[in-house]
């Protein structure tokens, strides 16, 4: 016997999340799209996952936003960058950044949890889901830094 359980559609209408002013607000509709996100997360835990996201990228950006005020940037879109799509290359960047952390956050809090081997399976396949979310975000960052994408490790 098998079933089917279809997950609710995300719930859109969200409010925006408000960012600090360099760095641009949040539009969780937006978000809930490009993270590919169903209804199976609540909208409080959604916009839980995107305000950590945004903190810790923020944090990590902040020398560099320092260095962007210094110079009479006002707002991350005023950066001198490529524009693609009629956007800064940083806004794309900085916003893959926060999707790809927010989503590693949300897969490794509600992993479905199997005994059996199927389930193990699964579990190995949100593993590498979130290493590569993780690398997405840590590549998106380092492109805005323009800092290489490459660690060495000396063993």
């Amino acid at each position: 016997m098998s079933s089917f359980i279809a997950a609710a559609p995300a719930k859109a209408g969200q409010d925006p999340i408000t960012n600090d002013g360099f760095f641009p607000d949040i539009d969780v509709d937006q978000a809930l799209v490009a993270m590919r996100q169903d209804g199976t997360v609540t909208p409080g835990r959604l916009r839980a996952a995107l305000i950590e996201a945004v903190l810790s990228i923020n944090e990590e950006l902040a020398a560099w936003k320092a260095r962007q005020l210094d110079g009479g940037c006002a707002h991350m879109e005023d950066v001198p960058a490529q524009k693609v799509d009629g956007k800064s290359a940083n806004l794309h960047r900085y916003l893959r950044a926060l999707y790809c952390q927010a989503r590693a956050g949300l897969i490794e809090r509600y992993r479905d949890y199997d005994t059996t081997a199927a389930g193990d399976k699964h579990a190995e396949t949100l593993e590498q889901s979130v290493d590569d979310l993780r690398r997405d975000a840590r590549w998106a960052i380092s492109d805005i830094l323009g800092a290489t994408r490459s660690t060495v490790e000396l063993i």
